[in-house]
């Protein structure tokens, strides 16, 4: 006769066979109890990630993005390659990726960022080696685009638009702050020629407020939008990281308290995506994104600034109050919301990946503390694991947003795994996890069916008798 005993143990034992990312239920592995069948199973992942899982899922995104993003001039009508560059034509460009992936945009310096993390997590310089090709490429190409521009004038039609003639943040700050950590890491060629311009764009030429704050031409006349944040202020830090030139700091440090003063929410805890001058009471909206942005800006600026920067504690305290607000609307299955205070919003990757990225870098980095944050960054993980596909592919990844004035435009913004927004953030996030798990001075425990990351020098435990 079969015993309630046996009955729960084959439940148990047919649960742990269950493929990865199948629909549920799933056993929690680190429940050992056979007397916890129900308890112990969930309608989505909950466990610890392992070092080994999350390294082959950060292998698999780079290794569809070294497949997906190829460094070869070519004709553009009909893709012909291009090998003789001693005098240009007026249809090369750059070859685009099968997703339609520029090497020179936004969110290819945070992708780059994330290979460089996953390299010095890991030590496997394989993550860098996008990196160094995309850089060597654009180095030994400048001077062919800058002739072709010379003689047929092409203006934003050239593949080299973005270093060559920079017009807004997007075209500058991200990649310039990614290339200016590849210096540091020594990564690819030198390049300062591409640092310069692209500085120079984000401390003297983009339109500004009168206070200084960093700010744009639309939608409307004079706006503000809190991925601005990031689009200029990791280049401004990192220009001061670079050159220990005080002014670098003090910019980034007051576009951030400013920035937060003109989006901040403090009684949600929330970034409202952006700010009118003409209309400064108008309707917030709590885009993802947006505060992914916003918390990743102050995250990279604080790797940087001084610690003696009178902005240094400014800068962790925003942070702080933000990554509290963004805590505590994490969903049931470990991502966030489309829109982070509307929970009939779809669940969204890009920024779900920023806010696990942050949330456990400031764990490592004792900006938090692990006892109230390193279970949501664990959590955060394991959701984003359900997004990352076979192929290395990232799903659920919101297009590209502008800063709109009604919900219908939020709720309804495609999602794609063509949407390179959520691939940097993904690898950034998956790099910090292992810090996070081999991290020295935090004890990961399970007690009372859950996890617990206990600071080792705390002198205590979270053990309880049941």
């Amino acid at each position: 006769m079969t015993t309630p005993r046996a009955l729960i143990a084959a439940l148990v034992a047919a649960l742990l066979t269950l493929p990865a990312h199948a629909d549920g239920p799933y056993r929690n592995p680190d429940n050992k109890s056979v007397y916890d069948a129900g308890e112990g199973t969930y309608p989505v992942l909950y466990k610890k990630p392992t070092v080994a899982e999350i390294t082959a899922a950060l292998d698999r995104i780079r290794g569809y993005m070294e497949a997906t993003t190829p460094t070869r001039v070519v004709h553009k009508d009909s893709g012909v390659q291009i090998t003789d560059f001693s005098k240009p034509v007026a249809d090369a460009v750059v070859e685009p990726s099968s997703a339609e992936w520029g090497i020179q945009v936004y969110e290819m310096g945070v992708v780059h960022a994330g290979l460089l993390k996953a390299a010095a997590v890991t030590g496997d310089k394989k993550f860098t080696a996008m990196t160094a090709r995309h850089f060597q490429f654009m180095a030994d190409r400048l001077p062919y685009f800058k002739a072709q521009e010379q003689q047929f004038h092409l203006q934003r039609a050239n593949s080299f638009a973005r270093v060559l003639d920079p017009r807004s943040l997007d075209d500058a700050g991200s990649m310039c702050a990614a290339m200016i950590r590849a210096k540091f890491a020594k990564v690819g060629p030198d390049m300062g020629q591409f640092i310069d311009v692209c500085s120079n764009w984000v401390y003297k030429k983009q339109f500004r407020l009168p206070d200084g704050t960093l700010a744009r031409q639309r939608p409307q006349a004079v706006s503000l939008w809190a991925d601005d944040m990031y689009m200029g202020v990791p280049a401004l830090a990192e220009m001061g990281h670079l050159t220990g030139k005080r002014e670098y700091y003090d910019d980034a440090v007051k576009n951030v308290l400013q920035m937060s003063g003109y989006l901040f929410n403090p009684q949600l805890g929330l970034y409202t995506h952006g700010w009118n001058a003409n209309n400064p009471d108008a309707p917030r909206f709590y885009w993802g994104r947006a505060n992914g942005w916003a918390v990743l800006t102050m995250s990279d600026l604080l790797d940087v600034l001084p610690k003696d920067h009178p902005g240094y504690p400014k800068v962790l305290a925003q942070l702080r109050v933000a990554l509290r607000g963004i805590a505590e609307l994490q969903s049931g299955t470990g991502l966030w919301h489309q829109m982070l205070d509307r929970n009939d919003s779809y669940l969204e990757t890009s920024a779900s990946a920023i806010f696990t990225y942050v949330i456990a870098h400031a764990v490592n980095e004792g900006w938090v503390s692990p006892a109230t944050y390193g279970s949501i960054a664990q959590a955060g993980w394991v959701g984003l694991t359900t997004r990352i596909n076979a192929k290395g592919q990232v799903d659920g990844t919101c297009v590209g947003t502008t800063f709109a004035s009604d919900q219908i435009y939020y709720y309804n913004r495609p999602t794609s795994v063509d949407a390179l927004h959520g691939y940097g953030p993904t690898l950034l996030a998956g790099a910090e996890m292992i810090r996070l798990l081999n991290n020295p001075k935090i004890d990961i425990q399970v007690r009372l069916r859950t996890y617990h990351y206990v600071p080792k020098d705390a002198g205590a435990t979270n053990y309880s008798h049941e």
